[in-house]
């Protein structure tokens, strides 16, 4: 019981960290997919149990698109979050006007949970190429692997692997490839890049052993 509780306390103590992850991933391992507004929200308790005290904030969302998790729900009123940033809660805008993209799980119960290891973005920051492919071409390539690159030199271990490398070119991991390409599935069950809407100003570079 002790080493649970001491437990329970470091969890509680460590901040938020998420493995860095491209878009295509994390829309691959969520459970729900949406672009909504946020009406309202309000701090409630994370659970029935009374010696709980732990918060969530419930945020009232006008759903406007799903683009994944059909087959759970129809029509999402409610997503919910850690009250607790240290928790990887995540703060939105609650106005009429500001639209997001939101990912997240969906809980035994129904609720949906979303969190800073999920990927949210306000809808207008996403690129064109992202907003289409958020349709159908992420999900094609869920069966792809997509491996960040750091350093030199860096190269693919499976012909169902796609090399991540905005990070290696522009020291941020939200560059150029990751709102401007998709790593799909070819028909030979090989993974490649592939890049929706007009073609870019430079390509970036396909990092492999010399």
């Amino acid at each position: 019981m002790l080493l649970l509780l001491t437990h329970r306390i470091q969890e509680l103590v460590e901040a938020c960290s998420c493995a860095p992850a491209h878009p295509q991933q994390l829309i691959c391992d969520s459970a729900l997919v949406i672009r909504a507004k946020i009406s309202s929200e309000k701090v409630v308790p994370a659970s029935d149990d009374p010696l709980d005290t732990h918060k969530m904030i419930r945020y009232e969302i006008k759903q406007i698109k799903m683009f994944k998790g059909f087959e759970k729900l129809k029509d999402v009123q409610y997503v919910y979050t850690p009250f607790d940033s240290s928790l990887c809660g995540v703060k939105l805008e609650a106005n009429n006007k500001k639209q997001y993209l939101l990912t997240g799980q969906i809980l035994n119960d129904g609720k949906v949970l979303i969190h800073l290891c999920n990927y949210i973005e306000p809808w207008d920051d996403l690129s064109l190429s992202q907003k289409k492919s958020l349709n159908q071409r992420y999900q094609m390539g869920c069966g792809c692997k997509i491996t960040t690159c750091y350093m030199v030199p860096c190269s693919i271990t499976a012909p169902n692997e796609c090399l991540w490398t905005d990070w290696l070119i522009e020291r941020k991991l939200y560059g150029h490839q990751a709102k401007h390409y998709a790593c799909i599935k070819r028909s030979d069950g090989t993974c490649s890049w592939y890049r929706g809407g007009p073609p870019p100003e430079k390509e970036f570079i396909d990092i492999s052993e010399p």
